[in-house]
């Protein structure tokens, strides 16, 4: 995987475009002066949390002993799940916070933005190739930078696209990720048959 592939599957699996909705109605009750900070000072954290997860995962595989295979194939089903709920959302909230209460890490920089899958994920760029561990940040920085981005401009995005064109969007970055994880899951298999 490349540079740019690992920062396109990042960037799909972090899916801003999915977590508009969330971010927003997470931030509606703090006043607009103090949210655009929150959101900030989140994002930071999640850009923590996942270079940490970048930098530790070879350490944690060795220690658990998991060969790079049994990663690969984990995590292209993650990915697949991850697009199918993409794909075909499912109703209910997840943030459980009362009203006027501000965020801190939980629900916004994990696991909204540094969830489960990103960080598997990670994990997975780090085992693959460790030598390339600069081209992994740059893919990190480049993901988590597109989606802050577009995160920032969360109010702008949901009036120019609307409900619907968000929910297209997000959609079509489900059908992208579940190419790529069936990828992976391929690549695991050939690995693992390959060294016999």
């Amino acid at each position: 995987m490349d540079t740019w592939s690992a920062a396109i599957t990042l960037f799909l699996i972090m899916d801003p475009l999915g977590n508009l909705p969330v971010f927003m109605s997470v931030l509606k009750t703090i006043e607009p002066k103090r949210r655009r900070l929150v959101l900030a000072r989140e994002l930071l954290f999640s850009l923590i949390i996942m270079f940490t997860f970048l930098f530790s995962g070879q350490a944690v595989l060795d220690f658990l002993n998991v060969r790079q295979e049994s990663v690969s194939i984990a995590g292209g089903i993650i990915l697949f799940l991850i697009g199918l709920k993409m794909i075909f959302p499912q109703p209910g909230g997840i943030t459980g916070l009362t009203s006027g209460e501000e965020p801190f890490i939980v629900p916004l920089a994990i696991p909204m933005v540094a969830g489960p899958s990103v960080l598997a994920a990670l994990i997975l760029l780090a085992n693959q190739d460790h030598s390339r561990m600069l081209d992994w940040s740059m893919a990190l920085g480049a993901a988590w930078l597109a989606s802050a981005s577009i995160l920032m401009l969360s109010s702008t995005l949901h009036r120019l696209l609307g409900e619907r064109g968000l929910i297209a969007i997000e959609r079509l970055m489900g059908m992208i990720l579940i190419m790529i994880s069936i990828q992976m899951l391929l690549d695991g298999i050939g690995k693992y048959y390959s060294l016999g």
